[in-house]
């Protein structure tokens, strides 16, 4: 009996580490196929050009393959997203978690966990049909497809990513520590903020960091609402297009394995690393936060 039962459990270990090594090699896969066709445009265009220059023609004679402008939408889209959705999914976190009633947090909690199950097409048709006329009508600019109205909408889709991840890492917090702060003499608003917080910070920081993430990787909002200009903004009502939006609104006319095609992959490579040490990044200040929160109680 205790022989089948080790038997049993290594079975189990070696099935979890088969499906652990099954997720390496289709990433490793996907790391392959992208790059090996990616890095031939670099045949056409050096690394320097591809990656600083500002223009973006690909079908000219001969073609310009400068993504800069791209490089800048993205980033500039992701964080103004983030500007806008860390406070609102932090804050909407720590008020179901903590100052919500039972009765409040049974009808909000389902409301902010349907708003994440939108499709982006869903959005990006409201950032079109209802924001964009409303900025372009309110503040007497040009168009409503721009860098703003993308990050509104990238905003609206990582709100519930943001607070439902922050609300578990905030209910994980022990009972006690909060039983200890208020027998201290804290208030409910010094111990939110002196030891639910920091003792939570890690997982919060683990939010942030999906909700960003979602936001420079989503393709069909920013297609949809950003305006899809190849140019560097000049500012937050300037129309934009992001990586992800040039990739999805030219593959599929590209002839294949011609030097645009090579150069939509090596755009995803381009992504595909920023991501990377953007992730890398988060990781570490999550790791150095955790400490911090540790250290302070």
């Amino acid at each position: 009996m205790l022989r089948r039962q080790q038997y049993r459990e290594k079975g189990l270990e070696v099935g979890f580490l088969l499906v652990a090594l099954a997720s390496i090699a289709t990433l490793a896969g996907i790391m392959v196929f992208l790059f090996s066709e990616g890095l031939p445009v670099f045949k056409s265009v050096s690394v320097r050009g591809f990656l600083l220059g500002r223009l973006w023609y690909p079908t000219s004679t001969p073609p310009d393959f400068g993504i800069l402008p791209m490089i800048v939408a993205s980033l500039l889209v992701m964080i103004g997203s983030s500007v806008i959705a860390v406070p609102l999914g932090v804050m909407t976190a720590i008020f179901l978690a903590e100052i919500a009633s039972s009765r409040v947090r049974e009808v909000v909690k389902p409301m902010v966990e349907l708003l994440a199950a939108l499709p982006s097409v869903v959005i990006g048709f409201l950032g079109m049909i209802v924001v964009a006329p409303f900025l372009q009508e309110t503040l007497g600019i040009p168009t409503g497809l721009n860098l703003l109205n993308a990050s509104l909408m990238l905003a609206l889709m990582s709100v519930p990513t943001i607070a439902s991840i922050s609300e578990d890492a905030i209910f994980s917090v022990p009972a006690s520590l909060k039983e200890a702060s208020l027998a201290l003499g804290a208030t409910h608003w010094e111990t939110i903020g002196r030891v639910i917080v920091p003792s939570s910070i890690s997982g919060i920081s683990t939010a942030v960091i999906l909700g960003m993430s979602r936001a420079i990787g989503e393709t069909m909002v920013v297609l949809m609402v950003a305006g899809g200009a190849a140019l560097i903004p000049a500012s937050i009502f300037s129309p934009v297009r992001p990586m992800t939006a040039s990739i999805a609104a030219e593959m599929e006319e590209t002839p294949f394995g011609g030097a645009h095609y090579h150069a939509l992959f090596a755009t995803g490579i381009v992504l595909f690393l920023i991501t990377l040490v953007f992730n890398l990044v988060a990781d570490y200040v999550s790791h150095r936060f955790r400490q911090a929160g540790e250290a302070s109680l």
